[in-house]
Formats: structure tokens, sequence, C-alpha cells
């Protein structure tokens, strides 16, 4: 995010984020040579010694783009060309702090990512495509928010946190929400996408730290709040469309959170919290707290969240964004099983 341009903090719905590069479809097949033009100025990355992995990454980078015939990802355009774009050096840093600076590790995440973006077109969904209301209304929220005072990242001069919110209390229907596994897939890949714009990978200036030397300054906070959630046991359609959905991001969307909060989870439901901490990389683990009042939410990350949560902000009905919805489902049509 960049600090000299932020978004505004609060962003209404149905307004599209616009990408910082190309097009919301997958892009034609890609020249591995790359040969755009040498920025005149721009942010710079440290100087890497030869035998540095995020220098063997780039350098490896050519052959990945070649092979894939994909170059966008998160809004960026990879370019293999030197000097390496700043912005394509930043989403190699990210691979290879997800795979703990195992080279061969980042680079078949990284193939693989671009061949599932080639295919999936996570970009269309985020901005083009329309879900069905009675299946998603209130579901999901996006907001952007200053951070708290003392935030190690908002002194190094990046202001703004991007949040999604997952309001479970919002479904009416578990089959009718969760039971399409692919739809709801493909929902909450869209919400994913419109948070990760909002980072703006494609004008940042900071350079993300190497693995262990300090915090990556671009990433999202998610809450999962399950106030009025009542079901005591894990419903089959939710667990296999929250597996799939877990297994996807850690896939193809490494490095992007900074921290997951579970909110207003009774002591009963505590086991959410211990199923998910058994599902989640290790490193993801580390990162999931548990609060059992939603107004806990306002100490971790400021008071600009909403009222609901301990904060000053307004609710987020009203200025969260969220993905495109539409009524899909015909009048008179009868819901199926409800949430209990």
């Amino acid at each position: 995010m960049s600090s000299t341009d932020p978004q505004s903090s609060a962003v209404k719905e149905g307004i599209n984020p616009v990408p910082h590069d190309g097009p919301t479809t997958a892009p034609p097949a890609v020249d591995s040579t790359m040969n755009a033009p040498k920025p005149s100025s721009g942010p710079t990355w440290p100087e890497l010694t030869a035998e540095h992995p995020l220098r063997k990454f780039q350098e490896r980078l050519s052959n990945i783009l070649q092979e894939t015939q994909h170059s966008e990802i998160y809004n960026v355009h990879l370019s293999a060309s030197e000097p390496i774009p700043f912005t394509t050096t930043l989403v190699l840093q990210k691979f290879l702090r997800a795979n703990a600076n195992d080279l061969e590790k980042a680079a078949e995440q990284l193939s693989k990512t671009l061949q599932w973006r080639k295919e999936f077109q996570p970009l269309k969904a985020a901005h083009e495509e329309t879900f069905d209301e009675d299946k998603f209304k209130g579901l999901g929220y996006i907001t952007v928010i200053d951070r708290k005072e003392g935030d190690e990242i908002k002194r190094i001069g990046i202001s703004k946190q991007v949040v999604t919110w997952n309001i479970y209390g919002a479904v009416k229907d578990n089959k009718k929400t969760f039971g399409d596994i692919e739809d709801f897939i493909r929902w909450r890949v869209a919400l994913m996408e419109r948070s990760i714009a909002h980072l703006e990978l494609g004008s940042a200036i900071v350079p993300i730290p190497d693995y262990g030397a300090g915090s990556d300054p671009y990433q999202m906070v998610q809450i999962h709040d399950y106030l009025s959630v009542k079901f005591l046991r894990m419903d089959p359609t939710i667990r296999a469309a929250s597996q799939r959905t877990i297994a996807l991001f850690q896939a193809h969307y490494p490095e992007l959170l900074s921290r997951k909060f579970f909110v207003n989870v009774p002591y009963v439901m505590s086991w959410i919290f211990a199923v998910m901490r058994l599902v989640v990389a290790s490193e993801t683990s580390r990162k999931l707290t548990m609060l059992s009042s939603g107004e806990s939410v306002a100490y971790e990350l400021g008071d600009a969240v909403p009222r609901t949560y301990g904060g000053q902000g307004e609710d987020l009905e009203k200025v969260g964004e969220t993905v495109k919805l539409e009524r899909k489902t015909p009048q008179g049509e009868e819901t199926g099983q409800t949430a209990s």
C-alpha cells in the first residue's frame, strides 16, 4: 500500500478496485525474454549477491514464465527482463519467504500458482462475475483502515491496513451457501482478489525483508466472526468447503496474511479454533488468535474498526466492500436446511 496515495479507508459495496496492471482476464502468451524498456526511475531493491536465493529465483523466472505461459499474479505482471522490476522481485520474495528460502519449493509453488491463475481466472471472478445474493449477501466484506498507533508497519510509512471480514452469522442456509463448493470457492477467491488489490503491490516501494529478517508490510488481516452461529458440531458441508478453501489459499496465496482472528467464539465452540490449527501450516497457525468478544478487535487493530467490534468506525453494511451480487434464486423457491 502506498503511503503517499492511500485509498479510502472505507469503500462502498459494488465499487471495483482497479488493478494496477493489465486486464482482468488472463493475458496472452508470455514471451520469456520480456523485452520491456528499463524504467527511468522507481523503487530499487537492495543489491543481491550472486548466491542469494532471491537472485537465483530471478534467474529462474524466465523459464517459469515460458513453461506456464502466464505472467499475472496479484495485479502484477512478472517480468524476467534485466534489471528485474521491483514489483516482480516483491512477488518472488513472498514465495521464498513462504518456503523458508527453499528455492526449489518456491519455484514449484510459483509455477503451480501461475498455471492455476491461467485456468481459474481469479481476476475475472473478482471484477466481472456476479454471485447469488441469497447465498453470499452479508457473508464477506473488505475495509481499509488506519493502522493503530505503534504498529511496526506504520512506522515504515505504510499507514493503511486491509481487513477482510467473514461474517458467518449471515449464513441462513448451510447447504445453499456451502453446498456448491465450486461456486463458494469462486466467491471466496473473488473476495480475496479484491482484498489483494488494496495491498497495491503494483505500486509498492518498500522492499520485503529476507526470510527471518523482518515483517512483510504487504499483508492483510482476516476476521472470522461467529456471532449468532449456533451449530455445535462441524456440518459436513461446511467442513468440505472449508478444507478446499484452506488448501487452495495455502497453495496459491502465500505470505498475504499477517493475522487471522476468530471472533465471538463461545467456549463450547472452541473446537473450531482447534481444528483450524490442525489443518493449516505451522507458520499460519502462529498467526491465529481466538477472541471471545467482538469488541476485543479494537484492542488488536485500533479504533478504526466498526463500533460493533469496539472501534469508532461505521458498520460493515455501510462501508464494507464486497463482490458483485444479484438475486439469482427464482422468486418463491423454498430454502433448504437452515444452520442450527
